[in-house]
């Protein structure tokens, strides 16, 4: 067994994983700059920082299809390519139109980087590496995110346009992977399935694995293929063999996203700002969340092979319960306190002329704090006071938000983050993996899209608290939904798999 070149393959097509973690994570740093440029509403800030999950609806839709009849390689080049560009535009966009058509690109290379790049590892990785190999590019998903934190900080106090800076920087990795990918092989399965080039296809797997896995693997992707009379369409995903793999697929797609994960990842300064965190230590604790991320995910890695897929997500959407539970409560016990202190914080001179007459006042919850603070103010300027001055009459327990925030994260990088990818990879049959692995990613992008896009609003209209207690409800009901409908897939050949979960 090749273990070292069948790893670098897998880490080469994975770091697709990571443009997508650092294009995702990017924007939290962007907001206030594009925010103030573009002249930004809530809602037109939803769809700046949400559009990107729209344009990878378009990539899940396509990308399937697409890998089935060009390869698997041919495109993520494509996909490396898109990257560059939408990195480069967005950066330089002049108005929010242009930003938009920019970050939508990216977000066509999201969504196929995010299917294509766990089919390919899972195509050529040997079955008893196949959960960890899949893993690395939720992996490389979070280092690209911590390594967005990261670099957002750095370049924070970069000019007055520093937003220009956190988003262009992206070229450079996206080049590199470009470059790179004309280095690895072509699919086995896809090359067997499509081209029927069995004896290419052999070469590659005698150099992951040996001669005896070469012979072994080949005969047992013929002996799949020989029960698939045609290639399968869209109307075969509803047929009632395929029930249990849809039912599986689209749960657990939807729970990895409405439980709110991409909203800590998109506006984790602004969550801890809510808090009461100033800029820089805002920044510091997204930098925390990002390495929290990475840790837990080398975690799910080591354990996905060993412990299997089902424990490791009952176990992780159990504490992403706990966690928000966590912070909804720490949102729910702080008070608003309108001292000198925090008045002389409000940079807005009429806004603060205004709220000087509620000086001494503390209230209870943010429904007691709008209710007292709307009736003094214009709409245009209670509008304003709600995103940009609340937090700074807030009293929190800071810490416990940022104890529960990196909890949560830790618990969704051993559970939903990596082992969805893994699970999808794994359980669609090679008659109806493509266009099936695209109908679940644009349901998980458009949920994704959903709540990014309702994100700023809630935090607006409904507070924190409600916020996180409405995410934990669905944490604990994808619970309940890995308990009786997930089956462990640990160990299994794609084929095995296919085997136990179609109804004949």
């Amino acid at each position: 067994m090749n273990k070292s070149y069948t790893v670098l393959i897998s880490l080469i097509v994975a770091l697709g994983g990571f443009l997508l973690g650092f294009d995702s994570a990017v924007i939290s740093g962007a907001i206030k700059g594009i925010t103030t440029y573009f002249e930004m509403t809530d809602a037109m800030l939803g769809f700046a920082v949400g559009c990107v999950i729209f344009g990878a609806m378009a990539g899940n839709l396509v990308a399937g299809p697409l890998a089935d009849r060009f390869g698997r390689k041919n495109v993520l080049i494509v996909v490396a390519a898109l990257f560059a560009i939408s990195a480069s535009w967005s950066a330089m966009a002049t108005n929010y139109t242009e930003f938009i058509i920019a970050r939508i690109i990216g977000g066509v290379g999201i969504g196929g980087a995010i299917l294509i790049a766990p089919i390919y590892i899972a195509e050529i990785a040997p079955p008893r590496l196949r959960g960890s190999l899949v893993s690395f590019n939720q992996l490389n998903i979070v280092i690209g995110i911590s390594v967005a934190y990261f670099s957002n900080y750095f370049l924070v106090d970069y000019g007055d346009q520093s937003w220009r800076w956190m988003l262009g920087v992206e070229a450079i990795p996206a080049v590199v992977y470009f470059i790179a990918l004309f280095t690895v092989p072509k699919s086995p399965r896809w090359l067997i399935q499509k081209l029927n080039k069995v004896k290419l296809a052999r070469k590659i797997l005698q150099k992951i694995g040996g001669e005896e896995y070469a012979e072994i693997t080949v005969n047992e992707i013929q002996r799949g293929l020989a029960k698939k009379e045609k290639k399968g369409r869209l109307r075969d995903l509803f047929k009632s063999k395929y029930a249990t793999i849809m039912i599986i697929a689209l749960g657990i797609a939807f729970f990895q996203q409405i439980t709110g994960i991409n909203a800590i990842f998109y506006y984790a300064p602004t969550i801890f700002e809510q808090a009461g965190g100033s800029t820089d230590s805002s920044f510091l604790q997204a930098i925390v969340v990002g390495l929290t991320n990475l840790i837990f995910t080398l975690v799910a890695i080591w354990l996905i092979d060993r412990l299997g897929r089902k424990p490791l997500l009952l176990i992780g959407s159990s504490v992403m319960t706990i966690a928000l539970v966590m912070a909804a409560l720490a949102f729910n016990s702080a008070k608003y306190e309108f001292d000198e202190s925090s008045l002389r914080k409000v940079d807005d001179y009429q806004i603060f002329t205004t709220l000087t007459e509620l000086r001494g006042n503390t209230y209870d919850n943010q429904t007691a704090l709008f209710e007292a603070v709307k009736p003094k103010l214009r709409d245009d300027q209670f509008m304003e006071f709600k995103r940009s001055h609340v937090t700074n009459f807030i009293s929190i327990n800071a810490s416990l938000v940022l104890v529960a925030i990196l909890l949560y994260v830790a618990a969704f990088a051993i559970s939903l983050g990596p082992v969805m990818w893994t699970l999808i990879s794994e359980i669609f049959p090679n008659k109806i993996k493509g266009i099936a692995i695209s109908v679940v990613g644009f349901f998980n992008s458009l949920v994704s899209f959903s709540v990014t896009q309702v994100f700023p609003w809630e935090l607006t209209n409904l507070g924190p608290t409600w916020t996180f207690a409405i995410y934990a409800i669905f944490s604990f009901i994808a619970l309940l939904f890995v308990y009786r409908f997930v089956v462990e897939t640990k160990g299994k050949t794609l084929e095995e798999v296919e085997d136990l979960l179609i109804r004949t």
